[in-house]
């Protein structure tokens, strides 16, 4: 059933922005549209590529179209051949996507035009203040998470003042916020408390990630997303966009992160082990695709076999993957 989109701000998009719009929310009830959304900041680190082929298995055994979008926005970060490897990697595990890969930064028309609408809806309000002073008001206890309103009912001003150009901040009713959540703890944040009046343009004019990720979900019609339980909370701030947009939100399902022996997670900042590293043990992508597999007990240790072979023998048991994971979350 296609969700009605607020008329109060989808109106005032263009129309051929506000057809994707639409179009999209009718995809997401037609099948399963899944996604996999690397950033080009460097190598896929081994906990990256469990969750893309988790995805991709979700995807697969739904008979559904699995989407590959690189989230390259934050251009001081994007490393130089960082997508290219991607896409190395993604092809040599056996792991296939439909249709072309998208692109973030091919996208910016949409988010502006987004950011238009929710401006002149009156939905967003320019903020002026520094990461310095909301660190300096969350001491000495640290942890501010939830922006404590200071710029909300002033006078907007948009332009530049004393030579600095403004945040834009998404003004958030006091409401809960819930989604569909299959692996995490249940889905719900309270607005108010624990979301907050997130960031969608940055002071230095970069779209924010809350912004462009959820516009991205709503137009590409994705309609559930597999992705690290690191980002379990991020799913409030888009929930936020997409509920000013009028729009339903995919359902999700947060995978248990990979640690390493300390019990940290793996990160690409400190290098851990992608595919250069299972290489170098001598794997293959057979014995790499087992053991990315054998983490979260969907097949015994040292088992090996191609992503397509996985995707077979688990289409006999539609429901196997779903309770490893949920057990693998448990634990």
């Amino acid at each position: 059933m296609l969700v009605d989109l607020a008329p109060t701000v989808l109106s005032l998009l263009p129309r051929h922005w506000r057809l994707r719009l639409e179009r999209g929310q009718a995809l997401a009830q037609q099948g399963y549209r899944g996604r996999f959304a690397p950033s080009p900041s460097g190598a896929l680190h081994r906990g990256n590529l469990r969750t893309a082929l988790l995805s991709w298995l979700v995807a697969r055994q739904a008979g559904g179209q699995w989407l590959l979008r690189i989230d390259d926005l934050d251009t001081p970060r994007v490393v130089a051949d960082a997508e290219a490897q991607i896409l190395a990697d993604l092809r040599w595990l056996g792991l296939d996507w439909d249709g072309p890969v998208l692109r973030q930064s091919r996208r910016l028309a949409l988010y502006h035009a987004v950011l238009g609408a929710l401006r002149r809806g009156g939905l967003l309000y320019p903020c002026r203040c520094s990461r310095r002073l909301l660190a300096d008001v969350s001491a000495p206890h640290g942890g501010l998470s939830v922006y404590p309103g200071f710029c909300r009912e002033r006078a907007p001003v948009w332009g530049p003042l004393q030579g600095r150009l403004p945040s834009w901040r998404l003004r958030l009713a006091p409401r809960e916020l819930r989604w569909s959540e299959r692996l995490a703890q249940p889905g719900v944040l309270a607005g108010a408390t624990q979301v907050g009046d997130v960031v969608l343009r940055r002071a230095d004019g970069y779209i924010a990630y809350h912004l462009a990720t959820a516009v991205d979900e709503l137009e590409l019609g994705i309609s559930e997303v597999v992705r690290g339980v690191d980002l379990w909370s991020s799913t409030g701030p888009q929930l936020a966009v997409m509920a000013a947009l009028g729009a339903a939100p995919p359902a999700y399902a947060h995978v248990p992160l990979w640690c390493d022996d300390t019990g940290a997670r793996l990160s690409k900042r400190d290098g851990s082990e992608g595919l250069c590293g299972f290489r170098q043990r001598g794997l293959d992508a057979a014995a790499v695709v087992g053991e990315l597999a054998a983490s979260v007990a969907l097949v015994p240790p040292g088992t090996r076999l191609s992503a397509a072979e996985m995707q077979q023998e688990l289409a006999h048991e539609p429901q196997h993957i779903g309770l490893v994971l949920q057990r693998a979350a448990k634990a």
